[in-house]
């Protein structure tokens, strides 16, 4: 079997997380964070639709990570993101982390948001 370690150039891949935290590109974030392939920073949970809408045209899907354990997005929260273009693919946060990073990896306009586990 041939491994070849995955190369992510300057973009943001989620390195790690556990209970209340989540590592990006070797930095601790705590709480909920908003990541992208160029930055990563806290997020406003599902209130804050503001940051994830100005991905507008730059991303074409957002995961959201909500927390442990899957659950539904609010219907407001997914609305919007949907009437701005932008897709969103819901999962637990373990599962939105490996999903970002092997489609960053393929050069996806993608991003991520995310709940604490």
């Amino acid at each position: 079997m041939r491994l070849t370690e995955i190369s992510y150039g300057s973009a943001q891949p989620v390195d790690g997380y556990g209970p209340g935290f989540f590592r990006i590109a070797g930095r601790v974030l705590e709480g909920p964070v908003l990541v992208t392939p160029w930055d990563a920073g806290p997020w406003g949970g599902y209130g804050d639709t503001a940051a994830p809408l100005s991905l507008a045209g730059r991303i074409d899907v957002l995961f959201l990570g909500t927390g442990a354990e899957i659950a539904h997005a609010p219907a407001e929260f997914r609305a919007a993101l949907e009437e701005a273009g932008i897709g969103i693919e819901v999962m637990n946060s373990p599962a939105a982390c490996r999903t970002y990073n092997v489609l960053l990896s393929e050069g996806r306009r993608i991003a991520l948001a995310l709940l604490p586990v």
